[in-house]
């Protein structure tokens, strides 16, 4: 039986040697600096190489349709057997405080905090058997990665590792040139992200509490100030156009113009401006912070972002989901910790699917939820009566939309929800899945940082039953 117990995550954290704290880089203090950031690390870091890859993709035949994903990151490692996998006939120090509905499948029970989930099942596949062996949080890198290896804090080559947003950001390319393939909203803390890797910082995620503050000063900018800056940019071309041998410098520099245009245009801004959104489309998803995000994400992927990712947490400890006790504080526990959380979640994920196919958007947009790990087995934990510790044993999540086959539970838990019954699914065959829904070929290769090739795609296989 394996067991992560690791308490203390209220005194240290992974990265207390990086000064945190210390302003390092572009700092953004005047509209200047702001101006000089939007460019420099929109335009002049990440378009340019998104944009090549969309236009090789497109000479190699691959199609660039709108295919994407929004990944609800329940930050912290949800509790599976006091949301989706209960156990009403067990103990109570094992079934929690909680108690249990029917769904729209028979024989298939919830939490009872979760009634629209249970109501919409039919639209839904829940997994159960989630094999979460390996991973770990702060950072949260195993699932968002699909890399066992992927723990940073016991192995120095875990950074090296793409998030599979960054590949599928490289070997699809944006959907939308004006648009960023892979954008991260809410961001907490970066502990919480998975990022590029040996794939390259031009497939790094956008940042949207970023490109917000970047956005708002482009907003007010003069036309002629505008218009001289893309004439200042000309020139630069020019200059280096004098050096290129061989017009590969004239290519980069196409690119780069298009970066900056994304930065300039109206189609990014348009895209991030929840006002534009109908009045009774904002009353359906509500004030929540949590579900605006969800909202802001469906224009992003209507838009043309490829892969959006909500970090679903309050704070940037370790998440909001790391529901150890009440006595262990930022997190709660199962009754006073996870119970708030429960109908925002219900409501956000059954508002953001219903939304996606009232707009035709079901087809290509695929929508998970999931977090790092589950809970223990056992109440109680850490010294507290109402906690659950990490359990990264099994795990349960959500599928929706992608124009998969839905209405399913797939796989089962032992009678304590401790460990797998049946069907397990690795984090590598979620990978495959996603890669599947992207039209990716899992057996494309990248360069690592030693120059050897690695597959997108190491083990696993789709999850045959959502096709």
């Amino acid at each position: 039986m394996q067991r992560c117990a690791r308490p203390q995550h209220i005194s240290q954290h992974a990265f207390v040697g990086l000064n945190g704290r210390l302003a390092e880089g572009v700092r953004l203090i005047s509209r200047r600096s702001t101006l000089k950031a939007s460019v420099a690390g929109l335009a002049g870091l990440s378009l340019p190489g998104l944009l090549a890859s969309r236009d090789a993709a497109a000479a190699a035949g691959k199609p660039i349709g709108k295919k994407s994903c929004i990944l609800i990151w329940m930050t912290g490692g949800p509790s599976h057997i006091d949301t989706l996998d209960p156990k009403p006939e067990a103990p109570p120090e094992i079934r929690g405080p909680f108690e249990t509905i029917p769904t729209k499948l028979v024989g298939i029970r919830f939490c009872e905090h979760l009634p629209k989930i249970a109501g919409m099942m039919d639209k839904l596949t829940v997994i159960r058997s989630v094999d979460c062996r390996f991973s770990n949080h702060e950072p949260n890198m195993v699932m968002q990665t699909a890399n066992l290896q992927h723990e940073p804090r016991t192995n120095p080559e875990a950074k090296h590792y793409p998030a599979i947003a960054s590949l599928v950001a490289k070997f699809r390319g944006p959907n939308d040139p004006a648009l960023p393939p892979y954008v991260v909203l809410n961001m907490k803390s970066a502990s919480h992200i998975a990022f590029a890797g040996d794939v390259g910082k031009q497939f790094e995620p956008l940042i949207a509490s970023n490109v917000e503050k970047l956005l708002a000063p482009l907003a007010d900018l003069p036309q002629e100030r505008m218009r001289t800056r893309r004439e200042l940019v000309a020139q630069f071309d020019k200059l280096r156009q004098g050096l290129d041998q061989d017009g590969s410098m004239a290519a980069l520099d196409s690119y780069s113009r298009q970066a900056i245009e994304m930065v300039s245009g109206a189609k990014a801004r348009e895209a991030f401006d929840l006002s534009r959104e109908p009045e009774t489309t904002r009353q359906k998803y509500g004030d929540n912070p949590w579900c605006q995000q969800a909202l802001l994400a469906r224009r992003l992927v209507e838009a043309g972002v490829n892969f959006v990712t909500i970090d679903l947490s309050n704070h940037g400890a370790s998440g909001t989901w790391d529901t150890h006790g009440d006595n262990i504080p930022p997190y709660g526990g199962i009754s006073k910790g996870l119970r708030p959380l429960l109908p925002i979640f219900d409501h956000l994920l059954t508002t953001l699917v219903n939304d996606l196919m009232e707009r035709g958007l079901d087809k290509d947009v695929l929508v998970i939820a999931m977090g790092e790990f589950g809970r223990t087995p056992q109440i109680g934990t850490q010294g507290s009566t109402d906690g659950r510790n990490h359990w990264p044993v099994v795990m349960s999540m959500t599928f929706a939309g992608g124009g998969l086959r839905h209405g399913q539970v797939i796989g089962a838990t032992e009678r304590d929800a401790g460990h797998i019954a049946e069907r397990p699914i690795t984090p590598a065959d979620i990978a495959a899945t996603i890669y599947r829904h992207f039209g990716v070929d899992g057996g494309s290769q990248y360069i690592d940082y030693r120059g050897r090739p690695r597959f997108l795609q190491e083990g696993g296989q789709s999850i045959a039953e959502l096709f």
